[in-house]
């Protein structure tokens, strides 16, 4: 049986905790800052957890993690 490949973009943008919970950055955070609120931005700050209904598809396309 062949290794099964991870898909190396979600491996970039997905981290998978000692628990089993998975990390991910938030998103509307890399461009276009000066018309966002100072709020807004630092609300976006930090990591989340990806959510529940995405975890399986988010599994299934990093195998080994």
């Amino acid at each position: 049986m062949p290794k099964m490949k991870t898909k190396s973009g979600a491996a970039k943008r997905f981290r998978v905790r000692a628990g089993g919970s998975i990390k991910r950055a938030q998103a509307f955070k890399r461009h276009i800052l000066t018309k966002k609120s100072t709020k807004v931005k630092r609300q976006l700050r930090g990591i989340s957890n990806v959510c529940a209904s995405d975890v399986a598809m988010v599994r299934a396309m990093l195998p080994y993690a």
